[in-house]
């Protein structure tokens, strides 16, 4: 019996996968717990429009990465950090206060999680900053460490 999975199934499939399974496996385990469904013709066209507007959203969502991308890259922002003699600096600037200055200077929600630092800047002057915006974005950041 041909049957459309709903969720992953182990030793069957993955999700939206069109299989053959045994008719006493779909009827008593698949369809009561409602891992499966029958793979009717409606079924599957349905199946097929739903998979074109996920892949639709997928491409507007890598469009609106790449222009957020852009907008990024053609900005920078200034963070300032206390500065004792030599040039020393105390302490360092993480993601958090480089999400804050984003947010302040350039009216932009950025997450602080999806900064890649290797580690806290801790010195003067200017540091790119990686930003994954998608899995296949990432923009760099322009961050002006200045003393305060």
């Amino acid at each position: 019996m041909k049957v459309i999975l709903i969720q992953d199934v182990k030793s069957l499939g993955k999700k939206g996968d069109i299989v053959n399974a045994s008719d006493g496996y779909a009827r008593n385990m698949l369809f009561p717990k409602k891992l499966a469904i029958p793979a009717t013709d409606g079924a599957v066209k349905d199946l097929a429009a739903k998979k074109r507007g996920e892949e639709k959203q997928a491409q507007q969502a890598l469009e609106a990465a790449e222009n957020l991308k852009k907008e990024i890259e053609s900005k920078s922002v200034d963070v300032r950090i206390k500065v004792g003699e030599n040039g020393r600096v105390f302490g360092s600037v993480s993601t958090k206060e480089i999400a804050e200055a984003v947010k302040t200077q350039l009216g932009m929600e950025l997450d602080k999680k999806k900064m890649i630092l290797e580690h806290p800047i801790k010195e003067l002057g200017t540091t790119a900053v990686d930003i994954r915006l998608h899995p296949q974005v990432t923009a760099a950041l322009k961050v002006n460490v200045k003393e305060a």
